[in-house]
């Protein structure tokens, strides 16, 4: 029997009353469809997993009020270069840049006929020869886009001529016109679209094991190799730093380097708690498990842009642990970094050498603090963003793999592949996750500049 909830009613708050009744009933029917949504404080309805509504936030928000909704979760959307032309946001947005670069000229002309300046007048010459430096490739581009409007417009006049050789030539040089007026569209979308720091870094790939057992730690294994075959299919180096196996065949804890173009740019987005659904081959009554797993991507500094002193590392050596081996405890070959002002930690015994392994934790230590560093920096840029850069450090679910619904559902965009065993391959369909990761970040980026939010 249905148990029976008591609601008190209260006329001056009719309208919390029928949203609680809305929650019970949806707890208690079990609906299949039944989605949960937040509201922050002054905010729209906000969406714990994915979201239907404007103005989101991420499920870090301080919590508010609880509403229900049976209704299906909509899965992101990108849009085209031509939709988001349409949008008046971004032509009122080009139309300042035009504006602020005219103004930047005509400054500049104004200053260039007087002949002597003080310091405050040379630094803000100084900042508007800057800025116009930084305007000009878009303003450019734009300007080339409207002279191939006016174009469209005078070949689509020509299309109406009586003469048939005209109508036909006209057709080439529309078509002509159209592919080219797309291309300056997306050339105009990337110069909007901020570049993130460490997107051009090769990065460091850590994997961990989480709940549910030696299952967990068969998903890890499984998720390593799907990464390393990536690695392969995208053409670029995967290096093992270190790997801790379990005893059935799984994997505890590992990491390796990724070295390639764009490397960091297209993972970024793989940092975090993946799920398995799954009858686990250790089940023998065949009931269905969940389990889960973490993956960090951290991108690899340059000497350059992170500089570690000597005097901030505490470095010991100790003896390698693990099966088998004549080498196994017999050197101390292990190498473990501590870095004195943060208490991050590395550690490496893949090697034989004691050098090597230094090397490879060092490279670790350097992948753990410039991700500390870019965190904190793009954390608040990125507040409001669906999609968050996971590191190890984050422990939101992003990723489900149901091995009976033979799905890949990834929880930030409401995406779904199927053919889970194809997917973890780790070819063609995370490829596709990848490209279309990366193409709604840089649109909720180009978004957030125009002050509108992503549906």
């Amino acid at each position: 029997m249905m148990p029976l909830v008591c609601v008190s009613f209260s006329k001056t708050n009719v309208r919390h009353t029928v949203n609680m009744l809305v929650h019970f009933n949806a707890h208690l029917r079990g609906l299949f469809s039944h989605r949960c949504f937040i509201r922050t404080r002054n905010r729209p309805l906000t969406a714990i997993v994915g979201s239907q509504f404007k103005g989101a936030r991420p499920a870090g928000s301080k919590m508010g009020r609880c509403v229900h909704t049976t209704g299906p979760r909509m899965a992101a959307s990108v849009l085209s270069a031509e939709e988001l032309f349409a949008k008046e946001s971004l032509q009122r947005y080009l139309r300042r840049a035009l504006a602020e670069y005219s103004e930047c000229a005509r400054a500049e002309a104004r200053a260039g006929g007087e002949r002597r300046a003080d310091h405050g007048d040379e630094e803000l010459r100084r900042r508007r020869r800057a800025r116009a430096t930084q305007l000009r490739p878009l303003v450019e581009q734009v300007r080339i886009l409207e002279i191939k409007r006016k174009e469209l417009e005078d070949i689509e006049a020509l299309a109406k001529d009586d003469d048939p050789d005209i109508r036909q030539l006209a057709a080439a040089e529309k078509t002509a016109c159209e592919e080219a007026t797309r291309d300056l569209r997306r050339n105009i979308l990337c110069l909007l679209v901020p570049v993130e720091m460490g997107d051009d870094s090769d990065l460091v790939l850590e994997v961990t094991a989480g709940v549910g057992g030696q299952e967990a730690m068969l998903f890890t294994a499984e998720m390593f190799d799907m990464y390393q075959r990536f690695a392969a299919f995208k053409g670029w180096e995967f290096e093992t730093l270190e790997y801790t196996p379990s005893d059935i065949g799984g994997l505890r804890h590992a990491s390796a380097t990724v070295s390639g173009p764009q490397s960091y740019k297209t993972m970024k987005f793989e940092g975090g708690v993946h799920r398995v659904q799954r009858v686990p081959r250790t089940e023998k009554q065949g009931r269905m498990h969940t389990s889960t797993m973490t993956v960090a991507v951290l991108p690899q500094p340059t000497e350059i842009t992170l500089n570690i002193s000597a005097k901030d590392l505490k470095i010991e050596t100790k003896r390698a642990s693990g099966a088998g081996g004549q080498h196994v405890n017999t050197t101390d070959s292990a190498v473990r970094i501590v870095h004195i002002p943060t208490g991050v930690v590395s550690e490496c015994q893949q090697e034989r050498s004691q050098l090597k392994n230094k090397e490879k934790a060092m490279k670790l230590l350097r992948a753990k603090l410039y991700s500390l560093k870019l965190e904190e920096e793009s954390s608040k840029r990125n507040q409001a963003r669906k999609i968050q850069i996971g590191t190890k450090g984050r422990s939101e679910k992003i990723r489900t793999y149901n091995f009976a619904q033979d799905r890949v559902t990834d929880h930030r965009i409401g995406k779904t592949v199927h053919d889970v065993k194809s997917f973890l391959l780790g070819e063609e369909l995370l490829e596709e996750m990848s490209q279309f990761l990366l193409q709604f970040s840089e649109q909720e980026a180009l978004l957030d500049i125009l002050g509108e939010d992503a549906d």
